[in-house]
C-alpha cells in the first residue's frame, strides 16, 4: 500500500504543506485540512484514507482554478461551477471549492449582478438584456432586476430616453435604406441591446420620423 514519504511545509503557500506518496510528489494541502487526519511520515494510507487524501487534493485544484477565474474578472456562482465542470474538475470537488468560496467571501451573486449590472447600463444595455444575461449566468431572477433597477437609478439613466438617444443615431446610419426596413432593423437593434415592447416601436417611428430619407 503506498505509503506517506513527505510532509514538508510549503514555503510557496504559508499555512500549506507538501505531501509526498511514495516519494512522489502528491499534492500541497492546507494544514487545515491535513490535521484531523492526523498523518505522519511512514504512515501507510489504507486505502479510506488515500481517498480522502484524494478528494482534498481534487478541491484543492477545482480551489485554485476558481481563484485563477476570479482574480480575471467576477462570476456568477452557477456559472463559475459550470466552467470548472467543464474543465473535468469532479462535480464533488467543485461544490466543496465553492462552499469554501462562499466561507471567505469571495462569491456573492448580489455583488456580482450589482456590478454587473451597473456597467452595462452605463454602455448603453437595455433593462431586458442584462437581466437576460445575469439569468443565463445562473443569477435568480429577483436578483438580477433588483441589481437592474438599482444599477439605473445610481447612474441616472432613463432607459427609454437611453434608447431614443441610441436608435437615433442608429437611424442616422440606415437613412438610405428603405423605410419598412429601415424599422425592422431598428427594430432588431433595439431588441438586441435590450430594450423591446410598445415603447420601442414608438422609439422607432419616431426616430425614423426625425431622419426622413
Amino acid at each position: 500500500m503506498p505509503v506517506v514519504t513527505g510532509l514538508a511545509p510549503d514555503h510557496r503557500q504559508p499555512g500549506y504543506r507538501l505531501v509526498e506518496v511514495d516519494r512522489g510528489r502528491f499534492a500541497s494541502l492546507p494544514v487545515e485540512h491535513l490535521d484531523p487526519l492526523g498523518l505522519t511520515v511512514g504512515m501507510t494510507l489504507e486505502p479510506l484514507l488515500l481517498a480522502r487524501l484524494q478528494e482534498l487534493a481534487d478541491e484543492e485544484g477545482a480551489h485554485r482554478a476558481a481563484l485563477r477565474k476570479l482574480a480575471t474578472r467576477g462570476h456568477a456562482r452557477a456559472d463559475l461551477r459550470r466552467r470548472l465542470l467543464q474543465k473535468q474538475h469532479p462535480p464533488a470537488a467543485v461544490d466543496a471549492a465553492l462552499a469554501r468560496l462562499d466561507r471567505n467571501g469571495f462569491l456573492d451573486d448580489a455583488r456580482y449582478a450589482a456590478d454587473y449590472a451597473r456597467t452595462r447600463a452605463s454602455r448603453a444595455r437595455g433593462p431586458a438584456r442584462i437581466i437576460g444575461d445575469l439569468l443565463r449566468q445562473g443569477v435568480d431572477r429577483r436578483v438580477a432586476e433588483a441589481a437592474v433597477q438599482q444599477a439605473l437609478a445610481a447612474e441616472g439613466i432613463d432607459p427609454e430616453r437611453q434608447a431614443a438617444d441610441v436608435v437615433v443615431k442608429r437611424a442616422r446610419q440606415l437613412a438610405h435604406v428603405p423605410l419598412p426596413v429601415r424599422k425592422r432593423r431598428l427594430m432588431a437593434f433595439l431588441v438586441r441591446r435590450g430594450y423591446a415592447g410598445a415603447s420601442a416601436r414608438q422609439i422607432v417611428e419616431r426616430a425614423v420620423s426625425a431622419a426622413p430619407p
